[in-house]
């Protein structure tokens, strides 16, 4: 959890008005493909865990 805390942390860090403009670019994409990234999130994640133990 802590690892994923600094890797949310560097976009803002780094290029803060990228980020902005990134964030407000996610209020103009519907919900359904939101949940469809979230989920590609998820099992990517997944199977990194599982390659890495």
């Amino acid at each position: 959890m802590c690892l994923v805390l600094v890797i949310e942390g560097l976009m803002p860090f780094l290029a803060p008005g990228r980020w902005k403009r990134m964030l407000t670019g996610i209020t103009q994409i519907s919900d359904s493909q939101l949940r469809i990234i979230g989920l590609c999130s998820m099992v990517i994640g997944t199977l990194f865990l599982y390659l890495v133990r």
